[in-house]
């Protein structure tokens, strides 16, 4: 029998997933990302979960996508074009998924996180990283610019970073990531798992339903113009006021004492 190539455990409200295929460096394989893709839908419903933790098992938390089978997919001269649409739909779809879930998403990153690695670091809504971690989009090396990464790598770093990065094929260490904003916090290599777990145990101490529609409202207000960024702001603040659960919070804050939600909030 061989492990599953996507591991999930669930502990007080945190759901981590371990992507298991370390000989690999975690390369997002056909099978990674269809078992990403099932797993990111099935959280989607999971009230449960307050936060997800996504980490890499081995030496690096991923190395992009699967070359091997990409240049299988390239000897197909009939269906190459349509493999590759499909493959990059699919790829798409999954970095998507991750803004769109309810629950933060932490990225635990060691190694190297490179090309549609990198991608899915900039995808996820928090990263923390441990020292000696190595970020890129170093396609070009090989002759493919990172045009998908570029999507989310541009959405994370200044444009001339990015731009740099893309370029270059250059690695920057997680010091540097961090100074750009591409990951929140570098922490000492043996330290990871503990300070991912702690942020990850702060956020899921929260309200739910406000880190929920917080998620939802921080994502919907990016691509706005200001006025109609305020407007949709104002709209998901009022909504929030109204349930009890907030009044509760804001009475126990005036009353200097904890706030007395259901568990489970």
């Amino acid at each position: 029998m061989t492990d599953p190539i996507l591991l999930r455990e669930d502990a007080d409200g945190i759901a981590t997933l371990t992507m298991n295929t370390p000989g690999s460096l975690n390369a997002l394989s056909d099978a990674m990302l269809a078992a990403l893709a099932d797993s990111f839908a099935r959280l989607s419903e999971d009230q449960s979960i307050r936060v997800v933790i996504l980490r890499g098992a081995g030496r690096a938390f991923c190395a992009g996508h699967d070359l091997k089978e990409m240049q299988a997919a390239r000897a197909e001269a009939d269906r190459g074009a349509a493999r590759f649409h499909d493959l990059f739909s699919r790829c798409a779809a999954v970095m998507q998924a991750i803004p769109a879930l309810p629950q933060p998403v932490i990225a635990e990153v060691q190694g190297i996180a490179t090309a549609a690695g990198c991608q899915l670091v900039a995808s996820c809504d928090l990263a923390v990283a441990a020292e000696g971690t190595r970020f890129g989009v170093n396609g070009v090396n090989i002759g493919l610019f990172c045009s998908t990464p570029m999507v989310a790598l541009s959405r994370n770093v200044p444009a001339k970073i990015a731009f740099e990065m893309l370029t270059t094929g250059e690695f920057i260490t997680a010091g540097r990531a961090r100074e750009v904003g591409l990951v929140n916090r570098v922490v000492a290599a043996g330290a990871l798992s503990s300070e991912t777990r702690a942020l990850a145990l702060l956020l899921a101490s929260k309200l739910t339903a406000a880190v929920r529609i917080g998620k939802r409202g921080f994502y919907d207000q990016l691509g706005l113009p200001l006025d109609r960024a305020y407007a949709h702001a104002g709209a998901v603040m009022v909504e929030n006021m109204l349930w009890r659960d907030t009044e509760e919070g804001i009475a126990a804050f005036l009353e200097r004492r904890p706030p007395d939600w259901p568990q489970g909030s």
